[in-house]
């Protein structure tokens, strides 16, 4: 005989607050839930620059120029125009009228300017004020001897134009970065240095409810300038969840996408499970893991030894660390980026050659050394394969494997790291242009406390020839820039080797059934993912 069920008023209260949170909170037809294990640090465009908080701060914010979602093609967002002078220094961009802020005021090219000189002003202390310094009046204003960017100029309420020291043909994509996303003064006098916690921009979606270190929730703004955009009524962001935990409850259907991706020691049993191996989405970035060689420091001055070096590391099999989430890297641009040379085979895995060179270069029975990498896992597994690598060819590599920001200050400020595995901090392009890859790591500029040239190489011939390549802003010489790109990057790989470049890591986005959009907006070359433009909930 069945017991009967007896719906006490208590169990009712239960079983409404059950079903108002599952809706509220991720399933709801048009919702979408993401998880993260650690809390999101900022939601100021001019502040935020770190993987996390990058697409998120995509989805609330705009700036003159975005890329088409899934791709690296530039095309304009707030900007309805612009126009390129012949000489390649003046940038004119024509706003779209009636695009409002959450506030309810409508964008005007004055908001633009203040952006960008918010981004300048030390005192916002902006990672990405090196972007815009070649803005005439840039360096002026930021040292404090002048009150505005002569640079920026408004000559009507929807004009802004951008005059630059020399030509940049990189300059449309540093519009495209969410540094130069347009803000609201009043907002951020408002809130101040806290603006960050009280975001108010153009977005797909405003900021609902923030409750740290618990959840994020983003609700659809009803006003947004691009038609029938976003699909998704609210993105809920949970927090303070293990990656291991997340997987299962996506598998249960309490979560909807992997915002920290898949957990490394559940990826094989994942890639062979049917029903998510259908639901994973496989990109490759705009990335490339290495080892930088202190090109300053005996015995790494000698290129011959930096070439051993090269030959001696094994990088399948490290690969395999990582259950083969990347392709081998044989240079320093990743096969996505223009300016990869798809000819350039780079140096073999031959560590008799290395053996040789090594003897050639007057270390016959090797030496002693030390690599720096990051302590997070797998970083300490690599880290130890690369030391088994050298040691075949007669270097004895003691390892530290320290917390991150000790190995950058160790590479980057102090240079005291022979060598510096990049795992954890390698570099993922800021955007999809050859010179990303050159000036903040391989530039003369950037060998200097603090800066990411942990190879500390410093070159003027090839900075020469980056300026040359940088002032051809013209569209229908592209090809010849790239071109110019292509034998900087495989020469400075042929002549120096001042990298080990390791492997060119892929994205895995795991999501659940009930999302749905084309498969580039959750593995996006740009974005991490794409929450908005073409996503939707079933």
């Amino acid at each position: 005989m069945k017991k009967a069920f007896k719906l006490t008023a208590f169990t009712l209260i239960l079983l409404l607050i059950f079903t108002m949170g599952f809706q509220v909170y991720g399933k709801s037809n048009k919702t979408m839930t993401v998880s993260f294990q650690t809390d999101i640090t900022t939601l100021d465009p001019a502040i935020g620059y770190d993987w996390q908080n990058w697409s998120i701060i995509k989805s609330m914010f705009n700036g003159l120029m975005d890329y088409k979602p899934g791709t690296t093609q530039l095309i304009p967002d707030l900007a309805a125009s612009y126009t390129v002078s012949p000489d390649g220094k003046t940038y004119t961009f024509k706003l779209r009228q009636h695009v409002t802020f959450g506030n309810g005021r409508e964008v005007t090219a004055s908001d633009v300017k203040y952006s960008l000189e918010r981004v300048l002003d030390p005192q916002t202390q902006s990672p990405g004020s090196g972007f815009y310094t070649n803005i005439a009046g840039a360096d002026e204003f930021s040292a404090g001897k002048a009150k505005t960017v002569t640079g920026i100029t408004v000559p009507d309420k929807y004009t802004v134009k951008f005059t630059l020291v020399k030509p940049n043909a990189a300059f449309l994509h540093t519009m495209a970065l969410n540094f130069a996303f347009v803000v609201p003064k009043e907002a951020v006098a408002k809130y101040g240095k806290d603006f960050g916690h009280h975001p108010v921009g153009t977005g797909a979606f405003y900021l609902k409810e923030w409750v740290l270190g618990q959840r994020l929730v983003l609700a659809k703004n009803p006003h947004y300038h691009v038609a029938n955009q976003p699909l998704l009524d609210e993105i809920v962001f949970q927090i303070g969840l293990d990656p291991t935990v997340a997987l299962l409850k996506l598998q249960h259907g309490e979560i909807d996408l992997l915002g920290d991706g898949i957990p490394s020691s559940r990826f094989v049993e994942v890639m062979k499970d049917p029903k998510l191996k259908k639901l994973i989405v496989e990109a490759s970035q705009l990335q490339t893991g290495y080892v930088t060689i202190n090109t300053q420091m005996k015995p790494f001055d000698n290129v011959k030894v930096r070439q051993a070096l090269n030959m001696a590391v094994n990088k399948p099999r490290i690969i395999q660390v990582i259950n083969g989430r990347a392709s081998v890297a044989n240079q320093i641009l990743p096969p996505l980026m223009p300016g990869y040379d798809p000819s350039y085979k780079g140096y073999p895995y031959d560590p008799a050659g290395a053996k040789k060179l090594l003897a050639e270069a007057g270390f016959p029975n090797g030496f002693s050394t030390v690599l720096y990498a990051n302590n997070v896992d797998p970083n300490p597994r690599i880290a130890q394969m690369l030391q088994q690598d050298l040691a075949n060819i007669g270097i004895k590599v003691e390892l530290k494997t320290l917390a991150q920001s000790t190995v950058i200050e160790a590479g980057g400020t102090k240079a005291t790291a022979p060598l510096v595995w990049s795992g954890g901090m390698a570099w993922i392009a800021d955007y999809p242009d050859p010179n990303d890859f050159y000036w903040p790591i391989l530039g003369s500029a950037s060998a200097a406390p603090g800066g990411w040239n942990w190879a500390w190489y410093a070159k003027a011939e090839f900075d020469k020839r980056a300026e040359s390549a940088d002032v051809i802003s013209d569209p229908a010489q592209q090809g010849k820039r790239i071109k110019l790109w292509q034998g900087i990057f495989t020469d400075i790989m042929k002549e120096d080797a001042p990298w080990i470049p390791i492997f060119n890591e892929k994205r895995y986005a795991l999501h659940s059934a009930r999302i749905g959009g084309a498969n580039a907006l959750f593995a996006d070359p740009i974005h991490i993912p794409v929450y908005y433009n073409g996503v939707y909930a079933k």
